[in-house]
């Protein structure tokens, strides 16, 4: 018997790693060209406001004492950097919102496509904001952009569950979050002083928005919709069979029909329904303690201490803005990192080890900044622990929230679920950039160990609750979530899923398989 299981266990992983040599070329290029036009807008509208501070806040002067004759006080300016700041949060919970009719009515791809309209706007209007003298238009423009950003987080990672094999799920999902990282360390170079980051050239940085949107403008129509899209809520089985051969790189896709057809007669459930529905309460509520701490865990406060701490280090100030593109490289390897080894490591132990390096290095950072005048080697450990913790974060709590919202729900659930997920990820969001500078004010040096309390908090409740979905049916989750939802699959859940029906033994066995948290082993009733 343990030989027979040693060599199913063979055989299962060398179809694995066939998968993940077998990746079609529409699966990557829809894969990139998705990214591209979405989560790499967002990491760069994230981090493109930050080189051109000192001249935004002089525009806004200008503006202010050409129109009322009088300069501007600092109370008000303050107040308009900061509403500049945080207004890409409040669109991007617009966004979020709206994001569940867009995606049923028009489809994923199309969702996508039509994003790109507020994009487009979004840049004209900060492009253009000095030329026409008006800082409306660059506060407009920066909640227009956060309306696409909404979108496209929640669009974006639906699309990319849907048309990947389960093998290769985690590391396509990874997709958003290292084009996140690489927006991030685009807006930092654009923002140097020799190109875009001067008085003269700042409204550039927000023109070349448009870029990566004329980009995927230009791929994805040429791209199928989502498979599961087609079939299920457009009833066109054959662009369906076509899609899945297009993107999965194969002629026979009757199991992926077969498996998707299952859930035809299921009716899209609205957000309220969702949160009633008992079998997916624990579902529900770790993708909302997860976005919640991907927000809450405290990497926006290490932006806001990098400078300083590069200067303690003895770093010049005219040097400061290249040394800080190390931290976006670091984000950049960790996350391709990470993508690369989901698919063997787990979502789980990522996830988790995520958060608790992060709890140590923001322990040994505030000690670090609290005695850094008592030893010159003091500021290195600092920078190394902001190295450690930005490497921590993108290795999981960066990006495998999106791929388990998407890994948790049936086809007639994503998009609520989503909504959901976006609802807590901004408004997370806009609490830090509203939150912090009086916790920074408050506590100093030591605000970091709310953040370390965040993550602590994060990790303990992941290592009880949340089961390996490597790999997983949606079946086969639902099955690792029953004893905790205190539902039974057999006459529910099962009989949406009747392909991945199987003998009581088989069923025994692979339901205590997933059950990876430490819950005890049951068997389907």
């Amino acid at each position: 018997m343990e030989n027979k299981e040693k060599s199913n266990g063979e055989i299962k992983e060398k179809q694995a790693v066939k998968k993940k040599v077998d990746w079609s070329g529409s699966l990557i290029i829809a894969s990139l060209a998705g990214a591209f036009g979405s989560s790499f807008l967002y990491g760069y509208n994230l981090s493109v406001v930050n080189a051109p501070t000192v001249y935004i806040k002089r525009f806004y002067n200008e503006s202010w004492e050409r129109r009322y004759g009088r300069v501007i006080d600092e109370g008000t300016i303050t107040l308009l950097w900061s509403i500049t700041v945080s207004i890409f949060s409040i669109g991007g919970l617009v966004g979020a919102i709206i994001t569940t009719p867009i995606v049923k009515f028009f489809g994923r791809k199309h969702t996508l496509l039509i994003n790109n309209v507020f994009a487009v706007v979004a840049a004209l209007l900060m492009a253009l904001c000095q030329l026409a003298g008006s800082f409306e238009m660059l506060l407009l423009g920066r909640i227009v952009m956060g309306i696409d950003a909404g979108v496209s987080l929640s669009a974006l990672p639906i699309y990319l569950s849907e048309i990947s094999p389960k093998e290769i799920r985690g590391s396509l999902g990874q997709v958003t979050a290292i084009f996140i990282c690489i927006g991030v360390f685009t807006a930092q170079v654009l923002g140097l002083p020799e190109i875009f980051g001067n008085e003269s050239r700042w409204p550039y940085l927000f023109g070349v928005i448009v870029v990566p949107s004329l980009i995927q403008v230009g791929i994805l129509p040429f791209l199928p919709e989502s498979p599961h899209y087609l079939l299920l809520e457009k009833n066109d089985k054959s662009g369906a069979e076509k899609a899945f051969r297009t993107f999965f790189g194969k002629d026979d896709v009757s199991h992926e029909l077969e498996e998707s057809e299952a859930q035809r007669d299921v009716k899209l459930e609205s957000v309220l329904q969702l949160l009633r529905n008992r079998s997916v309460r624990w579902q529900i509520i770790t993708v909302i303690i997860t976005m919640a701490c991907y927000q809450l865990c405290g990497l926006n406060a290490i932006w806001y201490y990098t400078n300083s701490i590069f200067s303690e280090a003895g770093i010049s100030h005219k040097l400061i803005p290249y040394v800080t593109l190390s931290t976006s490289t670091v984000e950049i390897l960790s996350a391709v990192s990470s993508g690369l080894a989901v698919e063997r490591l787990g979502r789980r132990p990522l996830l988790i080890g995520g958060f608790g390096l992060m709890v140590v290095f923001f322990a040994i950072l505030t000690v670090s900044l609290t005695f850094q005048n008592h030893a010159y080697w003091l500021p290195y450990l600092s920078i190394f622990c902001i190295l450690a913790i930005i490497a921590s974060f993108c290795i999981g709590p960066g990006g495998i929230p999106f791929v388990l919202t998407g890994e948790f729900f049936q086809q007639s659930q994503k998009p609520a679920a989503f909504m959901i997920a976006g609802t807590v990820n901004w408004v997370s969001n806009f609490s830090v950039g509203l939150l912090f500078p009086f916790i920074q004010a408050g506590l100093r040096t030591f605000c970091f160990l709310v953040f370390a309390v965040v993550c602590l908090a994060g990790a303990t409740y992941l290592f009880f609750v949340l089961p390996e979905t490597k790999n997983k049916t949606i079946n086969e989750i639902s099955q690792a979530f029953a004893k905790r939802n205190k539902v039974t699959l057999e006459g529910r859940e099962m009989s949406q899923f009747p392909s991945e029906r199987k003998s009581s033994e088989e069923q025994e066995h692979n339901f205590s398989s997933t059950l990876e948290n430490g819950e005890t082993k049951n068997s389907i009733l």
